[in-house]
């Protein structure tokens, strides 16, 4: 992970979870809590981050936390996005901040509009497993925030995992349906395993114990290895054995289609959340 110790003043507007997440990972990573500031309106909200991070200034207004900020990490929900960044809007105006937006399907172009317009502005697509330090980022930036301010929210969001970069915004949807919604898919997969595996009759907790491990230990050879999936699942996979029948019996039932027409529908909502076609 990259080292955070620098003296840009880093204010996230919203502290919830991934916010908590992003700020303790750059603290593990050597950013300075005297150079982070969370602004956050319910206060039961606030003792909670306090406990977790005494040394962070904490805000209930937004603007005292945007105030001579150099990035400002939005961290609100989509719906109140616009409202949010009206509030900001002459806070950015003065400061010219770099704008790095967490929420799921909104625009650059519109973050920038009503934020008064000029901003260099990331949108980056964050998942779950950023809570472990385990989860991986998608980022775009528009023209404003190209070179130095996108190697800045790549270097705050290596706090929570892995990053990659895309060159067109419209990928971001693509990278919502995969990695944003993805752990989703593997957690229902785990849940299928251990509900099939007590319908077998095993205990509950070696079901759970053996879907999890198995996913667990799937995913870190996968992470290891350079071959292909297809190159693995054949080295499971003996022919006329316990694998071949199973694989048979999801192909016979098109489980492909299935999940492509599944990824296809979050794509396609990603979209509609941000307005697109």
């Amino acid at each position: 992970m990259e080292d955070l110790a620098t003296n840009d003043v880093c204010a996230f507007i919203g502290g919830g979870n991934m916010s908590r997440a992003i700020v303790l990972g750059m603290l593990r990573n050597g950013a300075s809590a005297a150079e982070i500031r969370i602004s956050e309106p319910l206060a039961d909200r606030r003792q909670l981050l306090a406990a977790d991070m005494p040394d962070v200034r904490l805000e209930a207004d937004n603007n005292a936390a945007a105030a001579g900020a150099d990035t400002l990490v939005l961290a609100v929900k989509p719906q109140v996005m616009e409202p949010v960044c009206a509030e900001l809007a002459d806070t950015v105006q003065s400061g010219k901040p770099l704008v790095v937006s967490i929420a799921a399907g909104t625009r650059t172009d519109d973050i920038d509009s009503w934020l008064g317009g000029g901003v260099a502005v990331v949108r980056v697509m964050p998942n779950q497993p950023a809570l472990l330090g385990l989860g991986v980022s998608g980022l775009y930036a528009n023209a404003l925030a190209q070179g130095e301010g996108l190697a800045r929210a790549e270097r705050i969001m290596t706090a929570t995992g892995r990053t990659v970069c895309v060159d067109r915004e419209a990928d971001i949807d693509a990278v919502t349906a995969i990695s944003g919604s993805g752990p989703a898919y593997f957690f229902l997969l785990i849940d299928i395993l251990t509900r099939t595996g007590i319908a077998f009759g095993l205990e509950p907790a070696t079901a759970a114990t053996l879907a999890l491990e198995t996913a667990r230990g799937a995913a870190a050879v996968a992470a290891d290895e350079e071959e292909s999936m297809e190159t693995l699942i054949a080295r499971v996979r003996s022919p006329g054995g316990t694998t071949a029948a199973a694989l048979d019996s999801l192909d016979n039932d098109g489980v492909r289609a299935i999940f492509e027409r599944a990824l296809k529908a979050a794509r396609d909502r990603a979209r509609e959340l941000g307005g697109g076609a």
